[in-house]
């Protein structure tokens, strides 16, 4: 007897505040105007996905003092976008980035409660951290907060946010129209929490949503990272899109969970990919290599190894060798606003010019090449048969699929690998349920029993 197949899980991603959307196609469109939010988030409910997916950038990047200018800049605010698309769709999930260290777990557990009710049980909360005193200049916590405490805040403020959702019963709300009354005694619970990152002491203002808690997505890497990924969240936003590197790190977070109480189901793990299309795998390929060219221009190439090298080389061909110069090891703060993975880059450098060395590479070939993820290219058959191997094998439960353009750089992939994964009996043809947790395969959390369930101390 064979064993049913494994759900392929897929949500998109609305390109957010990077260097790699491609402004020069003429269908490219606006990454402001709602029209480009709906078309994407439409497109993907037509095709039955999980969710929509929104990034967030709280403070826009600075190169050498100034805005890089083939950055995405300006992007409305995640709350109020996914509260306007719950009421032009009825069934995909709608994620949200918003930041733990800088806001407060009884405003966070307030908007996401809302938007859980509004959307009918569709909300979900990407939950990331900074310890970058440039981001949370704008922010009344500023930049104290070290970077060895960013996980603990975090913690923290999802256990707070958790006791407040649970603080109100499901059927909380109760209109009767004999009495006149709306809540049944004890249906909602004051909550009290006084600890090292929160202080927070009241009943809470909203009703507990459709999901009872919303989803928790959380995309660390780090052994901090995945630890808080396996005690906490619902689905993990992988970096890991490559089969071994996918299944390798999909067997070491999966692997945390008994130990903690979880079912190995209990937590949904989902590479961001891009997808190339074409008619043959030539033909792919060579859409691919366009591609990539368009999101690495020159002065790009520079920035981006400026950098890692923390000096300025605009003097530099960036099609020509990479600079013989060594890198400033003090000149990390060239560049702000953007996640720097390593304390020394001179290896990296040594890396980078063995690598450029043993392939002829150029400055703009080099950073085409390490700035390169994971991918699928081809025909919409070998990247539907590729989605389906890695989900099968244990690679991933699935994939976040991220788009060149705004907003149609999905409209293919939507179109011909998704049906092409339906026939095969890897993905939904209809929606079976009404919210995220439905499609995700996810547990409805109990609401609390009883007052002493809540959060004191």
């Amino acid at each position: 007897m064979t064993s049913p197949r494994k759900q392929v899980h897929l949500g998109v991603h609305f390109p957010g505040v990077n260097s790699t959307t491609v402004w020069t196609e003429p269908d490219s469109g606006s990454q402001i105007d709602f029209s480009s939010f709906e078309h994407l988030a439409r497109r993907a409910e037509d095709a039955r996905l999980d969710f929509f997916f929104l990034a967030e950038g709280l403070r826009l990047r600075e190169h050498k003092g100034k805005v890089f200018d083939l950055d995405v800049v300006g992007r409305p605010d995640t709350l109020p976008v996914l509260a306007a698309l719950a009421a032009v769709t009825d069934r995909i999930g709608l994620a949200g980035t918003i930041n733990t260290t800088f806001n407060e777990p009884w405003e966070l557990a307030r908007q996401f409660a809302t938007l859980d009710v509004l959307s009918g049980g569709r909300a979900a909360w990407n939950l990331v951290t900074s310890s970058d005193a440039f981001t949370g200049a704008n922010f009344r916590r500023g930049g104290y907060l070290a970077h060895a405490d960013r996980y603990a805040r975090a913690g923290e403020v999802v256990e707070v946010a958790r006791a407040l959702w649970d603080s109100w019963d499901d059927d909380a709300v109760l209109a009767d129209a004999a009495t006149g009354e709306f809540l049944r005694p004890g249906a909602v619970r004051r909550v009290e929490h006084h600890g090292a990152h929160a202080d927070v002491e009241g009943t809470f203002t909203t009703p507990r949503g459709p999901q009872g808690h919303p989803v928790l997505f959380q995309a660390g890497d780090s052994a901090q990272g995945r630890d808080f990924a396996a005690q906490t969240a619902d689905v993990v936003f992988s970096m890991h899109s490559t089969f071994d590197a996918g299944r390798t790190f999909y067997d070491d977070v999966k692997g945390r969970l008994p130990a903690l109480g979880r079912a190995r189901d209990s937590l949904k793990i989902l590479p961001a990919v891009t997808v190339v299309l074409g008619d043959s795998a030539d033909d792919a390929e060579e859409r691919a290599r366009v591609i990539r060219r368009q999101q690495v221009s020159g002065p790009g190439a520079i920035a981006f190894v400026e950098q890692v090298w923390g000096r300025d080389l605009t003097s530099y061909d960036p099609d020509g060798p990479l600079p013989l110069v060594d890198p400033d090891v003090e000149g990390a703060s060239i560049t702000r606003g953007r996640v720097r993975h390593v304390a020394d880059p001179r290896p990296v450098v040594a890396q980078w010019r063995d690598l450029a060395a043993a392939n002829g590479w150029s400055i703009r070939d080099l950073v085409i090449a390490v700035t390169t993820r994971g991918g699928f290219v081809g025909t919409p058959a070998h990247v539907a048969d590729e989605i389906d191997r890695y989900v099968q094998q244990d690679a991933s439960d699935g994939f976040i699929l991220v788009p060149h353009l705004t907003p149609h750089g999905l409209d293919d992939v939507l179109g011909t690998v998704v049906p092409l994964l339906q026939e095969r009996g890897s993905f939904r043809t209809e929606y079976e349920g009404a919210t995220l947790r439905d499609h995700l395969g996810l547990a409805h959390p109990d609401a609390i029993a009883s007052a002493e369930r809540a959060i004191a101390g």
